[in-house]
């Protein structure tokens, strides 16, 4: 009996070394997210706004998202459009840049946004693409370093809003945020962006952090100027 039990406790110490260190990594992973989130939403808080109470600024920022094929707008992106063009009629601002994800042939975030706002009657000549927007912190600082944007309206999901107007206001715009709240319904899969923004929370940290820049850069464009002053 002894002879046996000597066996079995090595393995039984190894198993609970185990247990407790994987406990300990999940309470770890959890609380640097925790700190994390606290960290990229608290500083946006005096910047989130409703539709009707956002200051002015030359220029609406929008967040790319989904597009199905044909480049038409996923359900949750249409919210974003739709919220930008209220703020176009409601003169709060004068240009809306589209920032979105181009990096294959047959997708195409940009081009999809920038005709939902035309065949909304936004005039052509007012909308910019970005098209290198892969991520929120590259759409925040090509805005600032490739568009010149010094002051703009940011526009995305109200669970994204925080994070976006944090990473931009980090990045030298001064941004205050409208987030969309059309598509709540969609509850599967809002629940799940949701949890998804405390993973991009992290993200944002290293990301400023480590002041990367963007995947794309290029020249500067003055396409936003010209169709703020048009």
């Amino acid at each position: 009996m002894t002879h046996r039990l000597g066996r079995w406790w090595p393995r039984w110490l190894s198993w609970r070394r185990a247990v407790v260190l994987s406990v300990t990594a999940v309470v770890l992973v959890a609380e640097v997210t925790l700190l994390c989130t606290i960290w990229i939403t608290w500083p946006a808080e005096d910047h989130l706004y409703p539709a009707e109470n956002v200051p002015a600024a030359p220029v609406a920022l929008v967040l790319g998202a989904q597009v199905y094929r044909g480049n038409v707008p996923s359900p949750f992106l249409a919210g974003r459009l739709a919220l930008a063009k209220q703020l176009f009629d409601a003169g709060k601002v004068r240009a809306i840049l589209v920032s979105g994800d181009n990096s294959r042939p047959d997708y195409d975030e940009p081009t999809g946004m920038r005709q939902w706002l035309i065949d909304a009657g936004v005039p052509e000549r007012r909308v910019v693409e970005d098209y290198a927007g892969f991520d929120t912190y590259d759409s925040c600082l090509r805005a600032k370093r490739i568009f010149g944007v010094r002051q703009a309206i940011v526009i995305t999901q109200s669970y994204h809003i925080a994070r976006a107007v944090t990473l931009c206001r980090r990045l030298g715009v001064d941004a205050a945020g409208v987030g969309d709240d059309t598509v709540r319904h969609y509850r599967g899969e809002w629940w799940r962006a949701s949890v998804r923004e405390r993973g991009a929370c992290v993200k944002a940290v290293l990301d400023l952090a480590s002041r990367r820049d963007p995947v794309f850069l290029g020249p500067q464009e003055t396409s936003v100027q010209d169709a703020v002053r048009d």
